[in-house]
């Protein structure tokens, strides 16, 4: 591992587990059943990136949110996004102030200014609202009155969105999506995991995480992800893949050609990288595999495609395009 003296990556490594188990562990305590999810918005955390959660009501996406927050030593806040929310509702404003018998002017700091971000229901605000979180997620800072704030790091923010109920939302823009490091689906809970958590939420002890990591450490483990060796075969595998999302790509497959309009950016590649090597440390391995591309591909790039109007008309799951993918592309 580069950067790293080989008689330190082993315990290196497995402090990293040790506390990312730590970590899951306690928010088991409030989620069940949605280990896949967990291990994802995890992934976006230590990805340095941001997470999109869809799904329908009821099915615990805000609550994973607020254990994550409970579980680190980090500020959170909760937008509820609206079609009447406002950019200044979010980044904050200049206010007036009295000072020394005089006024001037004073930022106030909107909710965008915290570790952890809910963006609740993010495709029920106008495209104008949903806008003003493009520079904070891309950059980690928010311009107001032609001043430029920065944002304490880590910052992230973790959206939701209900993909059932169409009337009053509006679409995410291709470049808001591109800013988020996954899509994670969250499925309806099995038989045994609804047992559980009728178990946990209808008796009279409820579960309380408590905190388990600081921000610190999770800057640190941001760190250790990008000194993970990656070569360069696996690297082109993922490159690959990518270029396979692209219609007019020799490495599109039949199913890209005729149903995609635009492929995944570059941006999605980085995910899929950053993500890989997450995945490698939390198995206990020190370089990335081609399953680790193959584990990660989906949630990294199924939001960062563009369907044709013939690939709406059918239904054509982003998915289902990126597994034929994943199938046809060769390993060298």
């Amino acid at each position: 591992m580069t950067q790293l003296a080989a008689a330190d990556v082993t315990a290196t490594v497995s402090s990293f587990t040790a506390d990312l188990r730590r970590l899951r562990d306690e928010i088991a305590k409030m989620i069940v059943g949605q280990e896949a999810i967990v291990e994802g918005v995890l992934s976006c955390l230590l990805g340095g990136g941001h997470a999109l959660l869809e799904g329908v009501p009821g099915l615990g996406k805000t609550m994973l949110v607020r254990t994550l927050a409970e579980c680190l030593h980090a500020t959170f806040s909760r937008i509820q996004f609206t079609p009447d929310l406002m950019p200044a509702d979010i980044v904050g404003t200049n206010v007036i102030v009295e000072d020394h018998g005089g006024k001037r002017f004073e930022f106030q700091r909107g909710p965008i200014f915290a570790n952890v971000v809910l963006a609740d229901e993010i495709n029920r605000a106008t495209p104008k609202t949903q806008s003003a979180l493009l520079e904070a997620m891309s950059e980690g800072s928010v311009t107001v009155a032609k001043q430029t704030h920065r944002l304490e790091k880590p910052f992230f923010v973790l959206a939701t969105q209900n993909p059932l109920e169409m009337e009053g939302t509006y679409p995410l823009p291709e470049a808001q999506l591109d800013r988020f490091f996954f899509k994670l689906v969250v499925e309806f809970p099995d038989h045994a995991a609804l047992h559980t958590i009728i178990d946990r939420t209808t008796s009279d002890e409820i579960p309380q995480p408590q905190p388990v990591i600081d921000k610190a450490r999770i800057l640190e483990m941001r760190e250790l992800v990008r000194k993970v060796p990656l070569t360069r075969q696996i690297q082109d595998y993922a490159v690959r893949v990518l270029l396979g999302t692209h219609p007019e790509n020799a490495e599109a497959t039949p199913t890209s050609k005729k149903y995609l309009r635009y492929g995944a950016s570059p941006r999605g590649l980085q995910a899929v990288i950053l993500a890989a090597k997450i995945r490698a440390l939390l198995q206990g391995r020190y370089a990335v595999a081609i399953d680790d591309i193959r584990h990660v591909a989906a949630p990294a790039l199924r939001h960062r495609l563009i369907l044709n109007f013939e690939g709406e008309a059918e239904g054509i799951r982003p998915d289902a395009i990126i597994a034929e993918i994943l199938k046809a592309t060769p390993e060298v």
